[in-house]
């Protein structure tokens, strides 16, 4: 499903271009970069961006769009898990981690990949988490639960894929149980959020304007 995946998905949510606004760092990591449309928005304010996905299809369609749009030269593909991320401690200053985290199948590798997430940001550095919610008008569930959503593709074949729906509270509970400090936890667009920063990072107040968790 990853070519089809990639057509339906060209453009960066404005929640990470809102984040990434201002922002300049040597290294930016995309967690579960899918077709690297986030990637893209990370080259146009870092000098080398790394995207790690699990699947070798999105992964390839990452790379054939940085070579179309001409930021090949900075970007790296590596296939890898989410929960144990291949990559030395404090390698990024910038990260964005945006629909993915509700991939993963228990609370114990959702939480342990939050922790990767810290592990991997440098001092002073600063993420972008996100996350499914019940907060969304597709959902009439006041607390968190795991689902199913197929997928179809163009010749009617449907793909379940697993999802773990948050409600707000729980999402900033497995923020507290990680190594991450937040910064910022709020809703948008039916998700929920979370501005990130490493154990003993200061961290300023939040932003405005934001429904806040």
């Amino acid at each position: 499903m990853a070519s089809h995946f990639a057509e339906t998905r060209a453009y960066p949510w404005p929640e990470v271009e809102s984040f990434l606004e201002g922002r300049t760092a040597r290294r930016g990591l995309d967690v579960g970069c899918g077709n690297g449309r986030h990637v893209e928005a990370l080259a146009d304010r870092v000098e080398h961006v790394v995207g790690v996905d699990v699947s070798g299809g999105l992964l390839r369609e990452a790379v054939d769009r940085a070579r179309e749009r001409s930021y090949l030269g900075q970007f790296a593909a590596v296939r890898g898990d989410a929960a144990t991320l291949p990559f030395r401690e404090d390698a990024f200053e910038v990260a964005v981690y945006v629909a993915a985290l509700h991939h993963l199948g228990t609370r114990e590798r959702r939480v342990g990949s939050l922790s990767e997430l810290s592990r991997v940001l440098a001092p002073g550095g600063r993420g972008l988490v996100s996350a499914w919610s019940t907060e969304s008008e597709r959902f009439d569930r006041e607390e968190g639960f795991d689902t199913a959503v197929d997928w179809t593709l163009p010749g009617g074949e449907t793909v379940p894929r697993y999802y773990h729906v948050y409600d707000p509270d729980e999402f900033r509970s497995d923020l507290d149980a990680s190594a991450l400090r937040t910064v910022e936890a709020f809703v948008s667009s039916g998700n929920c959020y979370a501005v990130v920063a490493p154990p003993g990072d200061g961290c300023p107040g939040p932003a405005h304007g934001r429904t806040r968790l």
